[in-house]
């Protein structure tokens, strides 16, 4: 049996399906990831990324902030692959209970899961940090400059900076579901961003496939690796 049968065997005998995904899922939807090649930690700017996106630089340097971030975050024109319409597949069919994502796209969401534990906030909220009224991620992308409430307080999107803690909701929504998971499916994340790499050590099941085109620090605990496109993988399986 090839390694593909084998992920397929393990999708038709498992009920409670957890996805943990990472940046790998979206690129194959135009979004850039970060440590690729073509990633966004590999380009010029006038300051590095992890800077830019940081609490400190957003509250001394909101203007610069919010540039980088229409230019380099909001793809609000981004549909979601074959990958994510599987997932939500899945999900129509009672089989799969969560996705864990680090992306902060929507597009699982777009794509019809319901269940989406989003670790690292998403564009599409956004709140005035004064008064907290709601913008939509058209409008921030629209505005110019510092998007600003009509009372005059700063609008932030409900993204995770660096220097920022994870919301302790989800983080415990996500463990419940990845502990309880018969099937963990690990895709298109190098698993090098701390804390949210960190939640897959609560997998206690055989059932942990990776899917990545590159090695990961999980490799030695999987019990499958398949090396290729997350969204070509996933779309190939047939649900049952």
């Amino acid at each position: 049996m090839d390694d593909f049968s084998r992920f397929q065997a393990m999708v038709d005998q498992s009920e409670r399906i957890v996805f943990f995904g990472g940046a790998g899922m979206s690129t194959e939807s135009g979004i850039p990831d970060f440590r690729s090649e073509d990633g966004l930690y590999r380009q010029e700017y006038d300051y590095p990324p992890e800077t830019v996106i940081s609490a400190t630089f957003f509250h001394r340097h909101p203007e610069v902030f919010f540039r980088f971030y229409r230019e380099r975050m909001l793809c609000l024109t981004a549909q979601p692959n074959v990958g994510h319409l599987k997932l939500a597949e899945l999900e129509e069919k009672g089989k799969l209970q969560a996705v864990v994502t680090q992306n902060i796209d929507g597009l699982h969401q777009f794509a019809g899961n319901k269940n989406v534990l989003e670790l690292h906030g998403s564009v599409h909220r956004n709140h005035c940090l004064q008064c907290g009224k709601f913008f939509s991620a058209q409008f921030i992308l629209e505005s110019d400059g510092i998007p600003l409430c009509p009372c005059g307080g700063t609008i932030k999107p409900d993204v995770v900076l660096y220097e920022e803690s994870l919301d302790s909701q989800t983080i415990t929504r996500s463990v419940d579901a990845i502990s309880t998971a018969d099937l963990l499916i690990v895709g298109g994340t190098s698993l090098a961003v701390y804390p949210a790499a960190g939640l897959i050590d609560y997998y206690r099941g055989s059932r942990l496939v990776l899917i990545n085109r590159t090695p990961t620090s999980a490799d030695a605990r999987a019990d499958l690796i398949l090396r290729g496109n997350i969204g070509e993988l996933l779309g190939r399986l047939v649900v049952l």
